[in-house]
């Protein structure tokens, strides 16, 4: 069986836009290309054609990709107001113990993280720490860095 996707509302509605996009624009962009580098001449020899094949090759294992995650995607349910444990689509505010620093974080599935913008992956090791935990909780992370000490100082939708 397949893994189950947890995605947010917004991460659904962003995937099927880019599977839409690139089975449209994409694969027509892509067949403009193929046919100029074929107009080159000999394709045994034709960079161009060579990268547009790639390109395309590209485009069609990421259609694959998408249109797998979507046969598989559980909706993460929107949390009403303060939420007494940390879940999938939480908002959880934390104090990093070692640097005293206060850190705010949305948990989503993976095919959302974005650590840069404050969304962590449920399976990245400071995800998987946190959930299931309630404010006042102190969690320990085993991140590739080594381990991250953090305690819940709040937890919202």
């Amino acid at each position: 069986m397949a893994k189950t996707i947890k995605i947010t509302d917004d991460g659904l509605k962003k995937l099927q836009e880019e599977l839409e996009l690139l089975k449209t624009e994409g694969r027509t962009d892509i067949a403009e290309k193929i046919r100029v580098a074929r107009g080159y001449g000999d394709l045994s020899e034709n960079s161009e054609y060579d990268e547009a094949k790639n390109e395309q090759a590209k485009i069609e294992a990421r259609i694959v990709e998408i249109e797998a995650m979507l046969k598989n995607v559980e909706i993460i349910t929107d949390i009403k107001g303060v939420a007494k444990k940390v879940v999938v689509g939480a908002k959880v505010k934390v104090l990093d113990v070692e640097y005293d620093e206060e850190c705010e974080y949305r948990v989503v599935g993976s095919t959302e993280a974005d650590p840069r913008n404050g969304k962590i992956s449920d399976e990245s090791p400071v995800g998987r720490a946190l959930l299931g935990k309630k404010v006042g909780d102190e969690v320990i992370a085993d991140a590739p860095g080594g381990e991250i000490k953090l305690k819940i100082l709040g937890i919202s939708k």
